[in-house]
């Protein structure tokens, strides 16, 4: 895995270009980065979503705001947390897609998707999103399921501290015997890895 502040500035740079291709009204381009990241996906997991997807890096200022604020997270509806909720915003996504194509509209779908995430975050805890309204992230834990290389947890080295699960901002880790981490909710955003006190985590 790459450093923090590597990762940091590989999402301000995809951050940035998301912005401009917005500014630009060329959208697509983007949705062409994304379907590249879904077949990188069967090597090297949701790289996409530690560090490139938009939504998850404005989630840390607004994470950081959040804190300024005292703000704490609301209860979660179970109804939002059934996987029916994944493809009935899915259905909307792609609904709005081919509107935007057949009426010849261009239709802010993917900015109001970053402005909607960003927004929930301030409320929520992240983990709704991302595990429970992210059509993206469900295309790409299909082939993160069947990823070459993904984060994974050393049960000789695992202590059960605990660490790993409460920085993990999709609830991917979890616990049986020791603890394990889910590869198709995993981001692979690395805050397992630097947490752990044994260095029983790792990417390969």
């Amino acid at each position: 895995m790459t450093t923090k502040s590597t990762q940091v500035a590989i999402q301000i740079f995809f951050l940035i270009l998301f912005g401009i291709l917005v500014f630009l009204g060329k959208p697509q381009i983007w949705m062409i980065l994304f379907v590249a990241s879904m077949i990188f996906a069967f090597a090297f997991s949701r790289i996409y979503c530690g560090y490139i997807c938009p939504i998850n890096t404005l989630m840390k200022p607004v994470k950081w705001i959040k804190k300024k604020l005292h703000l704490k997270d609301h209860e979660v509806s179970p109804l939002l947390e059934k996987p029916a909720t994944r493809i009935v915003v899915l259905v909307l996504l792609i609904s709005l897609f081919l509107i935007s194509v057949v009426s010849g509209k261009k239709l802010p779908v993917l900015p109001a998707m970053v402005l909607l995430g960003a927004i929930l975050t301030l409320f929520f805890h992240e983990e709704l999103w991302h595990r429970f309204l992210c059509p993206y992230g469900l295309f790409l834990s299909f082939p993160s399921k069947k990823a070459k290389y993904f984060i994974t947890i050393s049960s000789d080295l695992c202590v059960n501290c605990t660490k790993c699960a409460k920085v993990c901002p999709s609830k991917a880790v979890i616990r049986k015997d020791k603890h394990e981490i889910l590869k198709d909710e995993c981001l692979v955003c690395g805050e397992c890895i630097r947490s752990c006190p044994t260095n029983a985590i790792s990417y390969k």
